[in-house]
């Protein structure tokens, strides 16, 4: 084992996997040390985004990893059914975490929790202390009173079916069903012809699910549909946070020069929760910048934070709205209203990518919550002026 590392990464998840097979790539000469506290890296995730959300390099440099992809998807709403374009793509952590094994071999140590993680050292559970030129921490969102959030918490399993489903496209969001305690929707992905993921899913201002109700609700739908459920496969949960408002500086300030990726950076779509554009964004950043000194890493990371920041105001207001104004069971509306606008625009969404125009269109017109709640909700901001 060598005393020191070029690059030390805590948590072999997305952001840093991510980071990990860039560096492999572009600078194979840096040692690089992985360290993941389970038994496996990846968790158990499906990773998705739409083609849009990349540039064709990045899309080219992502195909191996790629395990699913429908040439659009659709949406439902109690009075909107609609079939959008656009190439939609998954990756599985099963098939992410083989090719880190493939990449890192021996630099990859599973069952390794972490006491301590600093910018130039971690501390194993076990007393030895790892030292490293950079440590970038990818465990994930820890906890902050800096950002306002709410949470797109689900419950997911695939399953295999007696019969064939039908499906040719996922069903991005089917909010026909019973909103219960806030915005609900059914996720659907049909692996193959008797293979479907389906996903019950909240935006609620809780990070936790009940989970028997839950396992409940896809039951539900599956019958609904005559889906027959044969075999569980697997199940895979989560909560990705909604970012309503809060203080940028401060949360950086929280990190304490520490460089740190995906949630831990606070690096997500503010509105959809999808995280694998925006890592793959820092991956390429980190990749050009290597080598160098744990400071000028932090600092890199921080910038490209603010960035992300700064072009999601618009996002963060939008969630307000979600969240803010309205009875948590007509959430649903704001959403039907917005899945009626153009499919360029909605592509743009996604991509985090809107224009100004865009923007007028979206507010414009009769809000679909009270207006004084609406209004109300816009103007929420955090504790400080301009941090919002």
């Amino acid at each position: 084992m060598p005393e020191n590392y070029d690059v030390i990464l805590v948590g072999a998840g997305l952001a840093n996997g991510l980071i990990a097979l860039k560096l492999r790539q572009r600078q194979p000469q840096l040692r690089i040390l992985m360290l993941e506290s389970h038994a496996h890296p990846a968790g158990n995730h499906t990773w998705s985004f739409h083609q849009d959300d990349l540039s064709p390099n990045q899309l080219q440099w992502l195909q191996p990893l790629i395990a699913h992809r429908w040439p659009g998807y659709q949406v439902r709403f109690p009075s909107l059914r609609r079939n959008l374009s656009g190439e939609y793509c998954s990756i599985t952590s099963a098939d992410f975490a083989q090719r880190l094994y493939e990449v890192m071999a021996d630099d990859l140590w599973i069952n390794t929790p972490v006491n301590e993680v600093r910018p130039t050292q971690v501390t194993l559970a076990d007393h030895r202390v790892l030292h490293a030129a950079v440590v970038i921490d990818g465990r994930g969102l820890q906890h902050t009173p800096h950002l306002q959030l709410g949470y797109q918490a689900f419950i997911g399993q695939e399953w295999h079916l007696a019969r064939p489903h039908g499906l040719t496209q996922p069903i991005l969001m089917d909010a026909t069903v019973d909103q219960q305690q806030g915005y609900r929707f059914v996720y659907t992905l049909p692996l193959s012809t008797d293979r479907l993921l389906i996903e019950d899913t909240h935006y609620i201002n809780q990070p936790t699910l009940t989970e028997h109700t839950a396992r409940l609700n896809i039951a539900d739908y599956a019958k609904a549909h005559h889906w027959s459920l044969s075999l569980l496969l697997r199940e895979e949960q989560g909560s990705l946070p909604i970012t309503l408002s809060g203080d940028i500086d401060a949360f950086w300030l929280q990190q304490r020069g520490q460089p740190c990726s995906g949630l831990r950076a606070g690096l997500f779509h503010a509105t959809t929760g999808y995280s694998l554009p925006t890592a793959l964004a820092l991956a390429e950043r980190i990749a050009q910048l290597l080598p160098c000194d744990a400071t000028t890493l932090s600092r890199a990371i921080e910038q490209f934070a603010h960035e992300q920041w700064r072009t999601q105001r618009f996002f963060r207001l939008l969630n307000r709205m979600l969240f803010l104004a309205g009875h948590p069971d007509q959430r649903w509306r704001v959403m039907q209203r917005f899945y009626r606008l153009n499919a360029g625009l909605i592509s743009r969404f996604y991509a985090g990518q809107l224009q100004l125009g865009d923007k007028a269109r979206i507010l414009c017109g009769k809000p679909p919550v009270p207006i004084g709640e609406a209004v109300r909700a816009l103007m929420t901001t955090s504790s400080k002026p301009g941090k919002k």
